[in-house]
């Protein structure tokens, strides 16, 4: 759906679009790439952000304070720092050297999801503890397993956690630092974007002069921002 509304803006563009020197392809591919990266990353990091929100909130365990606290910490990560860590982790002599991932999108990946894990933690651990004791109580007067109490827990929860969801795809599709250093900001010679995004692509083109490009990408990047915050409002019946 994402992609379909990011096509439409295009086309609504593409008058203007075509009076700049540039292919039609290069901002699609840059598009594409914007979408895969940060759509999977934020995929992948909520899965994983959701069962520790869910156990740092209920659990009782040695050290639970400073995990808090380490989320909230990672809410505010750098994201050169995060950028220069995760391109040590894939260099030739990182741990995972071997696996050739250098300037490429599974980097990206990484990166991004290294990013938006801690905001959709923080988020959804604070939603699902502000859910009322009342509730899980009934749940288990009632029978049920401590996977039936997590999903009610889940489904009460649910507002903050798609805000969460959505403040780190904010997070991930926005990141310049990070993608820059893993990534390369790489366009092939037809100008099909490689590892180049939305905000990289951005950057690039102010900083040659072609503000009207620039311009247009922004438009796009915005245009989807809005549009992922109607779609969370649209579900959310207007509570987040």
């Amino acid at each position: 759906m994402i992609a379909t509304i990011a096509a439409e803006t295009f086309q609504a563009l593409d008058p203007a679009i075509m009076e700049f020197p540039f292919e039609r392809n290069y901002v699609e591919s840059i598009v594409y790439v914007s979408l895969y990266v940060s759509l999977t990353a934020v995929a992948l990091s909520t899965m994983v952000s959701l069962p520790i929100a869910m156990l740092v909130g209920f659990a009782e365990f040695p050290g639970k304070r400073f995990v808090i606290a380490l989320v909230n910490t990672g809410m505010g990560l750098p994201s050169v720092v995060v950028g220069l860590a995760v391109l040590f982790l894939v260099s030739n002599q990182g741990p995972l050297g071997t696996l050739d991932l250098v300037f490429t999108k599974e980097a990206m990946i990484i990166s991004q999801f290294v990013l938006a894990t801690p905001v959709i933690t923080g988020v959804s651990l604070a939603a699902v503890t502000g859910v009322e004791e009342g509730v899980r109580d009934a749940a288990y007067a009632m029978g049920g397993t401590r996977l039936d109490i997590a999903l009610v827990t889940i489904k009460e929860a649910r507002y903050g956690i798609v805000t969460g969801v959505l403040a780190g795809l904010g997070r991930a599709i926005s990141e310049v630092g990070s993608v820059l250093i893993v990534g390369g900001n790489i366009a092939g010679a037809d100008g099909t974007a490689i590892t180049r995004t939305l905000t990289t692509a951005i950057q690039l083109e102010a900083r040659q002069g072609r503000f009207e490009l620039a311009l247009v990408l922004g438009a796009i990047l915005l245009t989807l921002v809005l549009f992922v915050n109607a779609v969370v409002l649209r579900f959310g019946g207007g509570r987040i």
